[in-house]
């Protein structure tokens, strides 16, 4: 079931579903606010959590608004791409074999086939950063692996809107952002080893924090740039 309440100026989309825990989250890139509760929960009691929550609730939004966003790409010659942190100009080279991508010193070349529209360059490219991240992933696991004595059993890399990742405790697995692929390679760490801990430590409280301070002590700094860094463009559906 859904509804929806009000604080103030601040719309609240509610959902009332089969879950036991309540979930709140502020999603791009307008800060659009959605709680998840379950189903008997009662609509007084779900907002006295929403304005408990208003102050996180305003600092989220205002994150949003003030983030740097990428320009829409168009996938034509000389357009910026980062991969790692760095700038690659893109050149397109148009032939009849499979489409590929290959970085020079200074130029990524794009190979697509003649006539291929922006739709289909961008495909190739997601494609390429998805595999780029998904090839750094037997490494990183493997170094944390026996430091957290935990165990990863797999890893998705897609395109994730309101996240950088997540993981799932019960099934083992752990999902990140294909746009990692282009932040520089420290902010891949942190995320990997942030969802990793999650894995047997779920909220973000005081041995979550120990545990990352004791294994990637300059944590913090690396979260601030990677939250400073420009979000993709993306066409937002609700």
């Amino acid at each position: 079931m859904a509804s929806q309440i009000k604080l103030g100026d601040i719309a609240v989309d509610v959902v009332q579903k089969d879950i036991k825990n309540v979930h709140l989250s502020v999603h791009p890139p307008t800060g659009r606010v959605r709680i998840s509760a379950p189903s008997r929960m009662k609509m007084d009691t779900i907002r006295v959590f929403a304005i408990s929550k208003l102050a996180w609730i305003r600092q989220q939004q205002k994150k949003l608004r003030d983030q740097l966003r990428e320009p829409e790409r168009e996938y034509v010659d000389r357009e910026s791409h980062y991969v790692w942190g760095r700038r690659y100009l893109l050149e397109v080279a148009e032939n009849e074999g499979e489409p590929f991508v290959v970085l020079t010193h200074r130029r990524m070349i794009l190979g697509v086939r003649p006539g291929t529209r922006r739709a289909g360059r961008d495909a190739t490219l997601a494609r390429w950063y998805r595999e780029l991240v998904r090839s750094e992933m037997p490494t990183l696991i493997a170094r944390w692996e026996p430091l957290l004595g935990t165990r990863v059993k797999q890893v998705f890399v897609q395109e994730m809107k309101t996240k950088w990742g997540s993981c799932n405790p019960l099934s083992r697995t752990i999902r990140l952002n294909t746009e990692l692929a282009k932040k520089p390679r420290d902010c891949l760490d942190y995320i990997v080893l942030h969802e990793m801990i999650h894995l047997f430590e779920r909220k973000h409280g005081a041995r979550f924090v120990t545990l990352m301070d004791k294994f990637m002590p300059r944590w913090q700094f690396v979260r601030a740039k990677l939250n400073r860094l420009p979000v993709a463009h993306t066409d937002w559906e609700y």
